[in-house]
């Protein structure tokens, strides 16, 4: 029953490419795949420990251009089908591939449920679900909470975001964290605001080591 209804999906709301339109069940076609694969960086940075709580940030293109756009699209204009090709450029890179492999659980930043109301999906789980399933990774999708709807990141600078996003994260069942290697995955990083305060939340179940995965790098 579920295959049959995402093949009537797929009858009457066709995937297109992202960029240029044109139908492709892939999400990108192959001209404008190519494209954007000149425009990647597959970037592993070690952030500071002294002023974070996560040990590194793994990001895949730059937050300009067209990857923002494509982002922006896929975030807010109900194109959920995109994270196929977010996540084919995340795993087709040998150096990204081998470094996800060393983890032992994914957690996905969450949305909150009003969110989620309005958007029908959280753009970072299904990215975060994907990979799970592609490198059979445990997926812990309930154990980090949004607990209230704040305004959206993007529409505030950098010091009002910090305050924007504080104590709205809470823990549930930590202990499934105790002593793993956490990634947690965004789909945008700009002023680490949100990454931060997540693993900030995920600290108090003890893991071994926490880093942070994004689509995008500003």
């Amino acid at each position: 029953m579920i295959t049959r209804n995402i093949d009537l999906l797929d009858l009457f709301f066709p995937q297109v490419c992202s960029v240029c339109g044109k139908l492709n069940n892939k999400g990108l076609c192959i001209k404008c795949k190519n494209k954007i694969e000149k425009l990647a960086i597959f970037q592993i940075t070690k952030e500071n420990l002294k002023e974070g709580y996560f040990q590194e940030l793994i990001a895949i293109f730059p937050y300009e251009g067209i990857i923002r756009q494509l982002l922006l699209t896929y975030k807010f204009h109900e194109k959920s089908y995109m994270y196929v090709c977010f996540v084919n450029f995340i795993l087709k890179n040998k150096k990204i591939f081998e470094k996800l492999q060393s983890y032992d659980t994914i957690v996905p930043v969450p949305i909150s449920k009003k969110r989620m109301k309005e958007r029908g999906y959280n753009q970072s789980l299904l990215i975060a679900r994907k990979i799970s399933r592609e490198l059979n990774i445990s997926l812990q999708a309930n154990c980090l909470v949004k607990t209230r709807n704040i305004i959206e990141q993007s529409k505030l600078n950098k010091e009002q975001r910090k305050e924007n996003i504080q104590n709205v994260y809470e823990l549930k069942n930590g202990e499934i964290l105790n002593n793993k290697r956490i990634l947690l995955i965004d789909d945008i990083y700009t002023t680490g605001s949100t990454a931060n305060e997540c693993a900030k939340i995920l600290q108090h179940a003890k893991p071994k080591k926490i880093d942070v995965l994004v689509v995008a790098k500003d």
